[in-house]
């Protein structure tokens, strides 16, 4: 009688899918486990969780700057799947909890001052031209705001203006606290001292890391809002360099350095720009461009005395 030698079973772990012949085979026998397969496996690869969600299409990824995170929600009506929902009081809740979420309404006043405030920060970003990131950020600060209690009876749009900026601030994007509360002029107009107490406010509460801005990125910014060529914005960056080493830059607002650096620049280079308006596109007053300037000139002229 012939012995038959039983075949041990190949362990789940070493069964893996070849995608090209829709096949799963046991890597340790060369065994085809199972033939015809319609994987499921992603076509793409990916090597971080980030990488992942963004290359995945299973949906879109979450983002703070859209209501319920960009989540969509869907609710069948009386009558899918089969089944008819009987009774009036059913049908009418289920039109009305339809109905609620098309028209995006929330359902908590936290989640209506939430989504009131990111249709804000949607307008004034996309007016000031602020990045993706930055939006993001902003979204991201005021919800953490709110689920704290930190916008309670305080005007929502002083605290998006504060998020705003503290999300330019955290991405050390150039923009001056008066550009913000500028773009607020249309709307209840939140008052710069106000903007700058809450943003105070969100740097303490939720302990944010706030990056100092090297005026160098001001300069870039207002030089080509001036106009001016790049050998001007080239000097005042050389400007700059020179008076951080001789410690002007230490508790020095970057826009003000940063303006009087560009205004000369411009002068060395026989361009004529008055401090206004070299004042008005950095966001600062003529006083500061006047008074960083003069001490700018002072060190610079007292380095080509030395």
């Amino acid at each position: 009688m012939e012995s038959h030698e039983e075949k041990t079973p190949c362990p789940p772990e070493k069964i893996v899918y070849d995608p090209e012949r829709g096949v799963r085979v046991c890597i340790e026998t060369g065994e085809v486990i199972e033939s015809q397969v319609i994987g499921d496996e992603a076509e793409w690869r990916a090597y971080t969780p980030d990488e992942k969600a963004r290359r995945t299409r299973v949906g879109s990824p979450l983002s703070f700057s859209k209501p319920n995170l960009g989540v969509d929600v869907y609710v069948g009506g009386p009558k899918e799947g089969g089944r008819r929902i009987r009774g009036l009081s059913h049908r009418l809740e289920s039109v009305r909890v339809q109905r609620g979420l098309r028209m995006g309404r929330a359902m908590t006043s936290l989640e209506k001052n939430i989504n009131q405030a990111l249709r804000i920060i949607e307008e004034v970003v996309a007016r000031l031209e602020l990045p993706y990131s930055v939006k993001e950020e902003a979204a991201r600060l005021y919800r953490e705001a709110a689920n704290k209690g930190l916008t309670r009876g305080r005007s929502i749009y002083s605290m998006v203006a504060a998020t705003i900026y503290a999300a330019c601030r955290k991405n050390r994007y150039p923009i001056t606290l008066d550009e913000i509360a500028r773009a607020f002029e249309t709307k209840e107009a939140p008052i710069k001292r106000e903007i700058a107490r809450n943003y105070r406010l969100l740097v303490r509460d939720l302990n944010l890391n706030i990056p100092v801005i090297e005026p160098e990125r001001f300069v870039y910014r207002i030089a080509s809002a001036l106009n001016l060529p790049d050998n001007v914005t080239v000097e005042a960056i050389k400007i700059v360099k020179k008076v951080r080493q001789r410690g002007l830059t230490a508790g020095k607002d970057p826009s003000g350095l940063a303006a009087a650096a560009v205004y000369l620049a411009a002068l060395k280079h026989g361009l004529r720009k008055t401090q206004k308006e070299v004042a008005q596109v950095a966001g600062v007053t003529e006083v500061t461009v006047r008074n960083r300037y003069k001490e700018i000139d002072a060190i610079l002229k007292g380095e080509e005395g030395g």
